[in-house]
């Protein structure tokens, strides 16, 4: 008899004695379906994938075009209005004794005398101080020392952060134990009674005076350089610590270890970039609590050397005309809120991207 042709797409019948699955349960993959399976998908890497995520979020993209902006205004701004945060206004080269406590976008009577006779003078955009400086300059100039402040600040409490706590979470054990311990005795100083003594103690070791940087700044901004070094990393190596001991128990890291790896290979190659992501967000998060203390730090006078400015002394120096000269309090105060609003929300948004559990 002749074989009957054997058809590929029939489904075989299933023997009622046997175990196997029946075939007929399930439908077969269209065309479509396996042009799908045949096209792979696009490789990614973490911070590709993460950097995606944040671009879908719209309140962190524009947190970062705030910051964008502002940091273009400090850099740009100093090179272009002609005046600087400690010059006092002069018209042809005399002092303009009448140049104090103007309104946004107003002259002197001596600087209108001299735009009469065909002068040109460079609008002051939020006014003048006191003293008769530009206020814009000096807002400026102050956002740029308190930015610098938070950027620097967060640097060092993460590096010290992370290496602290990645060196107690890997060993454990009595590394661990005392090292923490050492963690719980710095939780408990005071950082402001720490502040105000190294300021008197650098006073009188240190000699800052002259042209110098840390001269303009003061032994003030030196002291909370270093309280940000000595007390505020122990909340990131507490957070790496945490993220290690829970890291340090899978097989990868076991495999690691066997393979003759040393421990500082493990932590640098295998640990740190698992925990990247928590890592990032704590330090983006770092940087509007340091410009917050530094500008309470500065209103209440231990802050920058005068003349040199900083948000928080351009808030104190305006809170006593506040019922005559308000603007002078909202264009510090409101540069404050934007740049910590910002940096919040920016942290918020690598928090939602970058974090794994909070994915669906």
């Amino acid at each position: 008899m002749a074989n009957e042709a054997y058809d590929v797409n029939k489904m075989p019948e299933k023997n009622p004695l046997s175990l196997q699955i029946d075939l007929k349960k399930f439908e077969k993959a269209t065309e479509d379906e396996k042009k799908q399976a045949d096209i792979m998908s696009e490789s990614t890497s973490f911070f590709r994938d993460g950097m995606k995520r944040l671009r879908r979020n719209p309140l962190a993209m524009m947190s970062i075009v705030v910051l964008v902006i502002i940091i273009a205004m400090i850099i740009v701004v100093p090179s272009v209005v002609p005046y600087s945060y400690s010059d006092i206004i002069t018209v042809n080269g005399k002092r303009d004794k009448t140049a104090t406590n103007m309104s946004p976008f107003t002259y002197s009577k001596l600087e209108q005398q001299y735009i009469d006779e065909g002068g040109k003078v460079f609008p002051h955009i939020m006014g003048t101080d006191e003293l008769g400086r530009d206020y814009f300059v000096r807002v400026i100039y102050g956002t740029r020392i308190s930015l610098v402040v938070g950027v620097f600040a967060s640097m060092i409490v993460l590096v010290i952060g992370v290496l602290y706590g990645s060196v107690a979470g890997y060993f454990g054990g009595k590394v661990d134990l005392i090292m923490m311990r050492i963690v719980d005795v710095i939780y408990s100083l005071p950082d402001l009674l720490m502040i105000i003594l190294l300021s008197v103690v650098l006073n009188e070791v240190i000699n800052v005076s002259g042209n110098s940087l840390l001269g303009r700044l003061g032994t003030n901004m030196i002291s909370l350089f270093l309280v940000f070094g000595l007390l505020y990393w122990v909340g990131m190596a507490r957070l790496v610590r945490g993220q290690i001991l829970t890291i340090k128990q899978n097989e990868y890291v076991l495999a690691a270890r066997v393979s003759g790896a040393g421990s500082g290979r493990i932590i640098r190659r295998h640990i740190l970039p698992n925990c990247i992501s928590v890592i990032i967000i704590s330090a983006a998060l770092q940087i509007p609590s340091a410009i917050f203390t530094e500008s309470f730090l500065s209103f209440i006078s231990l802050g920058v050397k005068a003349p040199m400015p900083s948000l928080g002394s351009l808030a104190n120096a305006a809170r006593s005309g506040v019922t005559t000269y308000t603007y002078k309090l909202i264009f510090p105060a409101v540069m404050i809120a934007l740049i910590t609003l910002a940096f919040n929300l920016l942290g918020d948004g690598l928090r939602d991207a970058f974090d794994p559990k909070l994915r669906r």
